[in-house]
């Protein structure tokens, strides 16, 4: 390890994660003036930059966002419109990117944002982190090798999680638990039905991959699949202030007069309530954010999280040939047989030949192994609801007695119980230049808190 003049090691961070939570949080550090710690970015999986999202090797899943708010720099809105142009590519702001084109462009944010900085500025490291160990100010990362890392300071950017376990999970290889686990899709290598848990996001990827040469089943409790993105993109709604203090239902009832003002046109209302949610999310009492997640989160979720309209005609067409069978319901049961899997819903029965999980991230940190030792340990808690880690403003991971961890910290879909809303790049950006800031004064003075930008 390299060490100062005056013979101490040089500041060193820890970033646990290899997807856009992590990648910005180095490229944010990196392109800080003057000298700032040096990195280690542990991806247990070896995807440095492209992380579970942008991993996938269909060039048929697009960002569900359009080019003009997926800039990884908070303070330059434009550039990953500029790189696209600038690499001889004939799109817009308006456009939709295929994902791995996306993890192209994080990879290349972090080489230009290493340029300048000494060798041995950053290493990557792909392995499995399994410990962290209070080390005087800092940490020791155990890894599964049996390796360790001395850190000042330990930013857990571990992204989504793997989809929850659930209990009709069969045994045997036709159940693929975790679909953007490397290799999962794999061995769904003949024309046997697939049966996909899960109408949203993951789903509609799922069968534009699966439903060539086979039929697809999408099954969730309301059936909804998400809505499509108008083209062109319309203004935001001007918006009048949500009311002070309010219940969920005041709450509600301000969005549908929203709306309505807005002459029926919802998109624009949207996209202008998204930088109110983490501040709404914050004020509601427990009760109503639990009647949310019961009652109403589903009809949001497909509101705000939209997909290209390219992707709904693809979904449409599916549909329209008995590609896709989308349907509401249950999994009560699921039977295996000699050549496939008995599946029991709410009102019908199902003979297919693979089931998958594509419910989408888990919530709870109990589905990712390194959140959970925490959590066990007392180093970390679940956040409000359980959703996510628990921790302050400025995104210190909170212990089991409620006290942040002066150099623990996250940020990202892990804040889901504090924020709501914090899995899509606007608000990672936002989150990982704030953090920067903090991170850039290791070794000078611990940083007094920082805020979390809202978006």
């Amino acid at each position: 390890m390299p060490e100062t003049a005056g013979g101490e090691r040089d500041p060193r961070v820890v970033v646990v994660g290899g997807g856009a939570s992590a990648t910005l949080t180095a490229v944010h550090l990196l392109r800080r003036t003057g000298p700032v710690p040096r990195l280690v970015v542990i991806d247990r999986h070896g995807r440095h930059g492209r992380g579970q999202a942008y991993a996938t090797e269909d060039p048929g899943h697009l960002l569900n966002a359009r080019v003009a708010t997926m800039s990884g720099l908070q303070t330059d809105p434009g550039h990953l419109l500029a790189w696209a142009r600038g690499r001889g590519l004939d799109v817009t702001a308006d456009d939709f990117l295929p994902r791995p084109l996306y993890g192209r462009y994080l990879r290349d944010l972090l080489a230009d944002a290493l340029r300048g900085r000494p060798d041995g500025q950053l290493a990557e490291r792909t392995g499995t982190v399994t410990a962290l160990l209070p080390a005087g100010a800092g940490w020791r990362v155990v890894l599964a090798d049996g390796d360790t890392i001395a850190a000042d300071a330990v930013v857990l950017a571990t992204g989504n999680q793997a989809p929850a376990s659930w209990p009709w999970a069969p045994a045997g290889p036709r159940y693929v638990p975790d679909p953007w686990a490397p290799g999962a899709l794999d061995a769904i290598g003949d024309d046997a039905p697939v049966l996909v848990a899960g109408t949203g996001l993951t789903a509609v990827d799922l069968a534009t991959t699966l439903a060539a040469g086979r039929t697809v089943y999408a099954v969730s409790r309301h059936g909804l699949l998400p809505r499509t993105h108008r083209t062109p993109r319309p203004p935001s709604a001007r918006l009048a202030a949500p009311p002070e203090h309010a219940d969920l239902r005041a709450l509600l009832r301000w969005a549908r007069l929203a709306v309505r003002d807005n002459d029926g046109e919802w998109h624009g209302v949207v996209d202008a309530i998204r930088p109110h949610v983490p501040r709404i999310w914050a004020r509601l009492p427990e009760p109503d954010r639990r009647r949310f997640l019961d009652l109403a989160a589903r009809h949001w979720e497909v509101h705000r999280h939209r997909i290209p309209p390219v992707t709904a005609d693809r979904i449409a067409r599916l549909r329209a040939a008995g590609r896709l069978h989308v349907l509401s319901g249950r999994i009560e049961d699921v039977r295996a047989n000699a050549d496939g899997l008995t599946v029991r819903l709410t009102d019908r029965e199902l003979r297919v030949g693979w089931l998958v999980n594509g419910t989408g991230p888990a919530a709870a940190p109990g589905a990712d192994p390194l959140l959970r030792r925490l959590v066990a340990a007392g180093v970390a808690a679940p956040g409000p609801l359980g959703l996510g880690l628990d921790a302050d403003e400025g995104g210190r991971v909170r212990d089991a007695a409620g006290r942040p961890r002066p150099r623990l910290f996250t940020l990202g879909p892990t804040l889901r119980g504090l924020r709501y809303e914090t899995t899509a790049v606007p608000e990672i950006r936002a989150q990982a230049a704030d953090l920067a800031a903090r991170l850039a004064v290791l070794g000078v003075a611990d940083a007094a808190p920082v805020p979390v930008a809202s978006a």
